[in-house]
């Protein structure tokens, strides 16, 4: 009888490869560049406004404006991912500043605004504070300004007094933070002292608000 032929010996299973980790990933949800993907870096403090959040947000800020962006000008103090500035030059701002100390990070939004061909925005690698100070010295004005700074660094309680200088008439500023800026009557503290909140949220661990300056302050 013939014998059989000697099994083969199993290949060892080839051990996977790792290479670069993949980005995180954001959507425009709004606009001509709906449904884009937007890469999220992995550095730190960067933390992009998740997609639902920022459904609601533009919702507020289109039922504040009319849905007229065509004559905004907006700023991205700590624009990160881009999320947020994208976003209103998706939907036709006139003209959005973004802003980020970040080099990777800068270097990334100059990548996704060449791949839109978005000449709408314009990319500044900076530090948020004393790029709103500057444009407070030259009397730059914005209609509607982003502040969503990495937490517990109290970027909103210096950036909130600048951004009275630079905010037009009737303007917006959108924040968030790790702790709510609702405060009882009397007890605001002298940075939120001249802001009105008109909408404000919590989404998990973060609270996010759409302000205007009083009347007795615009």
């Amino acid at each position: 009888m013939p014998k059989k032929p000697a099994s083969k010996a199993a290949k060892p299973a080839k051990v996977p490869v790792h290479g670069p980790q993949h980005s995180n990933q954001v959507r425009i949800i709004g606009g001509m560049w709906k449904r884009t993907p937007l890469p999220v870096l992995s550095a730190q403090g960067l933390r992009p406004t998740p997609d639902r959040v920022r459904e609601t947000v533009f919702n507020w800020i289109n039922h504040q404006r009319d849905a007229n962006w065509a004559e905004a000008q907006v700023l991205d103090l700590f624009a990160g991912s881009g999320a947020l500035g994208f976003e209103a030059a998706s939907r036709g701002a006139k003209s959005v500043m973004m802003i980020d100390s970040n080099v990777p990070v800068v270097r990334q939004l100059d990548e996704i605004k060449t791949k839109l061909k978005a000449d709408n925005v314009q990319i500044m690698r900076g530090d948020a504070l004393a790029v709103a100070q500057s444009a407070a010295a030259r009397g730059q004005k914005f209609d509607l300004i982003f502040l969503d700074p990495p937490y517990q660094q109290e970027f909103l309680e210096r950036c909130l007094p600048q951004c009275t200088r630079i905010l037009s008439e009737g303007g917006l500023v959108y924040a968030e933070s790790g702790a709510a800026l609702e405060f009882e009557p009397g007890a605001a503290p002298d940075w939120m002292a001249p802001w009105e909140i008109l909408r404000a949220d919590k989404a998990g661990m973060v609270f996010f608000h759409l302000l205007k300056l009083r009347e007795s302050v615009a």
